[in-house]
């Protein structure tokens, strides 16, 4: 009996099933908030950039478009004033409107400017950029008839060497005067005075940035170039002209005709070249000769 009532017992008790629920598809999307935030953090990054971009001053809007433009490296750039001289904010060399502006920005450093910036020009020709020194009456960078320059004259020229001195880029450097001739035997001219003039400038730039085989020429026009044709003798006419060429030449404007006046290609333009290059020391030689036999009063 007592075996009959275990065996039953033992056949009527419960059997416990134990089930695990796993989480479903929690560890797949665990990640996903990251995603999510770094989204966010980039929207407010990017944000921030937008708003200081719209408070920054239109130099420096430039400069970072200028970057943005050329990020090749400072390797073919030049600084700009944006932020400094000398900082890492750069410009193309070849983008003369922005040189034109770190040149200005550099000049203005120079002592009593207020007083020579009226006597300062700065434009973009088909040559490159031209900087152009124009005299008063008084003589404010070279005394009337000399050709050592004044005080003024020499530091607005040691500024502009630091600057130029930065760029690949050859310069060069015109003398012009006005039609006042010299009076006395004729030996010296305005051939001459413009001409030492010009070497006098190229002197204290090469002494203070500029280097020796960056200056491409140095060129004394005397009054054969007149700033003021209709006034021959103003004051204006009497300048220092420092020319920044451009890397790459511009390409020529059309013309009718071409190239035939000069040469019309091929033989006959590379005879051209040849007689202008064989004639060129006569020329340069006898042009002298006409101003300097004017014997009139001299400068005043």
């Amino acid at each position: 009996m007592a075996e009959g009532e275990e065996s039953s017992g033992s056949a009527k008790r419960p059997i416990i099933v134990i089930k695990k629920k796993v989480a479903g598809h929690g560890g797949h999307h665990g990640g996903a908030w990251k995603v999510a935030y770094a989204d966010f953090v980039t929207a407010m990054m990017a944000l921030f950039i937008v708003l200081w971009l719209m408070s920054a001053d239109e130099k420096t809007k430039e400069a970072i478009s200028a970057f943005f433009n050329n990020p090749s490296g400072p390797g073919k750039l030049t600084g700009t004033a944006a932020a400094g001289l000398g900082n890492a904010l750069e410009i193309p060399k070849d983008d003369m409107g922005k040189l034109r502006e770190k040149i200005q920005q550099a000049l203005m450093t120079v002592p009593n400017f207020r007083n020579l910036k009226d006597h300062v020009e700065i434009t973009i020709t088909s040559d490159g950029l031209r900087i152009e020194m124009l005299e008063s009456e008084a003589g404010m960078f070279f005394d009337s008839g000399k050709p050592s320059p004044t005080e003024s004259g020499n530091e607005l020229l040691t500024r502009l060497a630091g600057e130029l001195g930065k760029l690949p880029n050859d310069i060069l450097i015109e003398g012009h005067t006005d039609s006042k001739p010299f009076s006395g035997d004729g030996t010296y001219s305005n051939w001459e005075l413009s001409t030492d003039r010009a070497n006098a400038a190229r002197k204290i730039m090469q002494a203070n940035g500029i280097r020796p085989d960056q200056v491409a020429q140095v060129r004394g026009y005397a009054d054969r170039q007149l700033r003021k044709p209709d006034d021959p003798e103003a004051a204006s006419n009497r300048r220092i002209s420092v020319i920044v060429q451009y890397l790459t030449p511009p390409p020529p404007k059309d013309k009718p005709g071409g190239e035939g006046k000069e040469g019309e290609g091929g033989e006959k333009g590379e005879k051209s070249e040849k007689a202008a290059s064989e004639h060129g020391d006569k020329s340069a030689a006898i042009a002298p000769a006409k101003p300097a036999q004017k014997q009139e009063p001299a400068h005043r």
